[in-house]
């Protein structure tokens, strides 16, 4: 299932009521969707009238859900009744059974923010909700791509920096690269630049990043390319708490139509929730058993934590050592069930090259395609941008034309 460049849930309170067991758990499914991490959900059963009864009482969530399988003017007097004891700023999104444009355009005339039809679809229904929240003035929301090393040493620093000038070369969009090894990143070092600002001037204020703010720690690195450095300071360590960086990753996708991250080898609260809420993830492992091992347990993890993404993508770095005892690409592919995007030689010269330069590999050998190849097996034949921001009628329209 695709699901990239889509916008995320704010901080907000969501309750629900629904009729079946169906669309409750849908709900609570949905809810772990890693666009909604932010997002405190709660389900109930009753449907309208217990949602009524519950507001009589107390105030009322920013996101109300309801499940409704009432013919038309019955739902409508029942909205009515609900609108007496709503709060101001409180949407209301309704659940049916009925390709209904007149029920639609009567449900908006009183304020209700969406209307979905039964089957639902996770993807859809999350953007949507997160969609009662985005700025109509940001018309697009950056796809951002993971790197992470299965263990440190495996190369994944230098698999996301040139991917990111891959991509560069390849789309007609800006991107950024941000090295989120704060301590020791080598981003800044192997692009060649010495930055006059760092993320590490947004360290100590994360609550308040904006676009502006992140604009000025962009460092160019070529054409379309641009680097968000690490500190790469020693005087402080870099204990974040597990929500500290989303804000900073929201700006990221506000302001760059494409981020590449570049993950340090760790796991703590903020670093495990970046990973997964990048669109696309690229594990970067070595043949060997530590990281198989290590591998499985990531996509063990994504699979619970991104139930409607992508499995995170595999490259298989630094194969064929010579005189060190491999895990096969077959063997290491069945292991994870998942066949490698990309697998690449160990080429000591090549690489030590280009570090030593400040280059990437394709500067130093132009035979040496294979980022770019990377770039369109996961961009496809498109030029990368996201796509627009869907119509709110969309989830509606699209089901009526399939039935129609």
């Amino acid at each position: 299932m695709q699901a990239n460049g889509l916008a995320s849930l704010p901080r907000v309170s969501i309750q629900a009521f629904c009729e079946t067991q169906g669309v409750a758990q849908f709900i609570t499914e949905v809810s772990r969707d890693r666009r909604m991490m932010r997002a405190h959900t709660k389900v109930m059963t009753g449907g309208i009238d217990s949602a009524v009864e519950t507001y009589k009482q107390a105030p009322t969530p920013n996101i109300i859900i309801i499940e409704s399988n009432s013919a038309r003017e019955h739902l409508i007097g029942q909205l009515d009744q609900l609108a007496e004891f709503c709060d101001v700023g409180t949407k209301v999104v309704i659940i049916g059974k009925s390709n209904d444009i007149v029920l639609y355009r009567e449900l908006r005339s009183r304020g209700v923010s969406e209307y979905f039809v039964q089957p639902l679809d996770p993807v859809d229904f999350v953007s949507a909700l997160a969609h009662l929240y985005v700025d109509g003035s940001i018309k697009k929301i950056g796809r951002v791509f993971g790197f992470f090393g299965s263990r440190g040493g495996v190369g994944a620093s230098t698999c996301a920096q040139n991917f990111a000038w891959a991509l560069a070369q390849e789309v007609s969009s800006q991107v950024s690269i941000f090295d989120f090894d704060f301590a020791f990143g080598t981003a800044a070092l192997n692009f060649n630049q010495d930055p006059n600002a760092t993320l590490g001037d947004l360290l100590r204020s994360l609550d308040r990043v904006d676009n502006s703010s992140l604009d000025r720690v962009l460092t160019s690195g070529g054409d379309r390319l641009n680097i968000a450095a690490a500190p790469v300071m020693l005087d402080r360590s870099y204990d974040f708490a597990e929500t500290d960086l989303d804000q900073l990753l929201d700006a990221a996708r506000e302001l760059v139509p494409n981020v590449v991250l570049d993950m340090p080898h760790m796991w703590t609260g903020a670093i495990r929730r970046s990973l997964i809420s990048c669109d696309e993830i690229i594990l970067v492992a070595t043949p060997d058993l530590a990281s198989l091992r290590n591998a499985r347990g990531i996509y063990d993890v994504m699979r619970t934590t991104r139930p409607n993404d992508n499995m995170p993508k595999l490259i298989l770095n630094m194969t064929n050592v010579p005189k060190r005892q491999e895990i096969s690409i077959d063997d290491f592919s069945k292991a994870l069930e998942v066949k490698p995007l990309a697998v690449i030689p160990f080429d000591s010269k090549t690489f030590s090259t280009a570090a030593n330069n400040g280059q990437m590999i394709a500067e130093v050998d132009s035979s040496q395609q294979i980022f770019r190849t990377l770039v369109r097996q996961l961009i496809g034949k498109s030029d990368g941008e996201t796509s627009s921001k869907p119509s709110l009628f969309a989830p509606l329209l699209k089901r009526i034309g399939q039935r129609s």
